[in-house]
């Protein structure tokens, strides 16, 4: 009850203090416009910090530099009051031999939150810090809700997801790991230039879903008159790209999946695919270890990561495992036997406690025994290769070995991050792993793709031989900004509703 009563006492005490902000907001009104857009910031008080922080206190003082700064109000210490900009935190010094009576007034209105604009000169106390010394003060923005207390900041987690505004204004480290992503997305994008891949976009809205193997959001086009699909996946756009002459192209896309919510799962998450002509998935690993050296590289200054209290180096080769003798290595007493033949291995599954449905087969079986036993094991970089033709429905078959797939997948921390495959470009074999894959719906799959006509004519025209990967942009992310969730790396996760 204890929990529930001070919940009461602090929703009421904010009651109070919106009721006294709108008071203040009130008399604003009657004074003039309550928020003017006329003034225009000239300075930012990361660059005052850098270029003035240095300067002798009594030199600043005899430079007299003028300067109009504006920021929010983070804290208020009486006579200084520091606000923050986006780039970070100056103190403003209310001088009341200056500041006329009307002015004082005002800034004694002003509250925690609210938005200001001040001119004067920069000046340095006797602590070291620079300060504004206001000759003129404005509030233009007055805040009507109290910030979190500036002791303890936002805590609560769902509160954070859910107002991530208020999160991002109080949290310093919610700033840096969103900076941090779009440094990472920037280095990936200079990157695949540098390479002369071409940056393209494809459909958000499709007819067919396709491109992977998951459960679409259905929408209604009414112009139209069709049921269309969020993409799950850009795939089969970009290679038709390919089959139009467009040799290496990539996107940096927003897809979507019906799908669970987890720590490591949203419904719409950013992706990275690429595609390339004449080369094939051995030429994707080779990339991907380089990619991902210089863009960790370049972001952290470091190949030596610190992920949720583990240490993983990306300065080493990045180790390179069959599927079947990924189980076989992590799984001492399993025998190439067991793993051989489909009773074998359901047999071996039913020792694991993995559920079957009656009509896998082996390959599906062999990935189900690996996903459960295998997969978290994979801590320092690891590519899988060889996944079973039956879950890689658009890679092309091993040449000495139809039963497996040229494809990988790399997995860090016991998370698969990326998933590439040397395409498969045989328009007849497509066809027939199309049907495959209307069958799997048929039997109850509601993850299996759809029969594509429309990529079967493209491919007829020809598709060179190509290969192409996906990365997973939210956990390179989680892993680069030690993020434990991947609401904790995107600015508004879907949440279940609030209680």
């Amino acid at each position: 009850m204890t929990g529930l009563s001070s919940n009461k006492n602090t929703a009421r005490d904010n009651n109070k203090l919106i009721l006294e902000r709108r008071a203040k907001l009130a008399q604003h009104r009657q004074q003039g416009q309550a928020f003017p857009n006329d003034f225009r910031r000239q300075h930012y008080a990361d660059d005052l910090q850098c270029n003035y922080g240095s300067f002798d206190k009594t030199h600043l003082a005899s430079q007299a530099l003028p300067v109009v700064v504006a920021g929010r109000i983070m804290r208020n210490r009486g006579a200084f009051i520091e606000i923050e900009d986006v780039s970070g935190c100056i103190q403003l010094y209310v001088n009341r031999k200056v500041l006329s009576s009307q002015q004082l007034a005002d800034i004694k209105s002003w509250d925690l939150g609210d938005i200001v604009g001040a001119t004067g000169s920069l000046q340095k106390s006797g602590r070291g810090e620079l300060y504004v010394d206001m000759v003129e003060s404005h509030l233009l923005t007055k805040a009507l809700r109290p910030l979190p207390d500036k002791y303890h900041g936002l805590t609560d987690q769902e509160l954070r997801y859910r107002q991530r505004y208020v999160d991002l204004i109080v949290n310093p480290e919610s700033r840096r790991v969103f900076r941090q992503r779009s440094q990472i997305v920037d280095a990936i994008r200079r990157y695949l230039q540098s390479l002369e891949f071409l940056e393209v976009e494809t459909p958000m809205m499709q007819v067919i879903p396709g491109g992977a193997t998951a459960r679409p959001f259905v929408t209604h086009h009414h112009a139209l008159d069709r049921d269309m699909f969020l993409r799950v996946a850009p795939e089969l756009y970009l290679k038709r790209l390919v089959v139009g002459g467009f040799e290496k192209v990539f996107e940096i896309n927003r897809n979507f999946r019906n799908e669970g919510l987890s720590t490591r799962h949203n419904p719409e998450f950013t992706m990275l695919e690429f595609y390339w002509a004449y080369a094939d998935y051995k030429d994707l690993m080779d990339l991907t270890e380089d990619m991902l050296r210089q863009v960790v590289s370049q972001v952290l200054g470091s190949l030596q990561l610190q992920y949720q209290g583990n240490h993983y180096d990306l300065s080493k080769s990045f180790a390179r495992w069959s599927v079947f003798d990924a189980i076989l290595h992590h799984n001492p007493d399993v025998t190439v036997a067991q793993l051989s033949g489909l009773q074998n291995a359901r047999s071996l599954a039913a020792k694991f406690g993995i559920p079957l449905q009656d009509h896998w087969s082996l390959g599906k079986v062999q990935i189900e025994i690996f996903e459960a036993t295998v997969e978290h094991r994979l801590n320092q970089p690891t590519f899988i290769t060889q996944y079973p033709t039956e879950v890689s429905p658009l890679s092309r078959r091993n040449d000495h070995n139809p039963l497996v797939t040229d494809r990988f997948e790399l997995f860090i921390a016991g998370r698969e991050l990326a998933n590439g495959f040397s395409e498969l470009n045989d328009a007849e074999d497509q066809a027939r792993r199309f049907h495959d894959q209307v069958a799997e719906r048929d039997a109850g799959d509601a993850e299996a793709m759809y029969f594509d006509n429309d990529y079967i004519t493209a491919l007829e025209y020809g598709l060179p031989p190509t290969a192409g990967e996906g990365i997973g942009i939210d956990r390179l992310v989680m892993l680069l900004t030690d993020s434990p969730s991947i609401r904790d790396v995107l600015l508004f996760p879907h949440m279940r509703p609030a209680r």
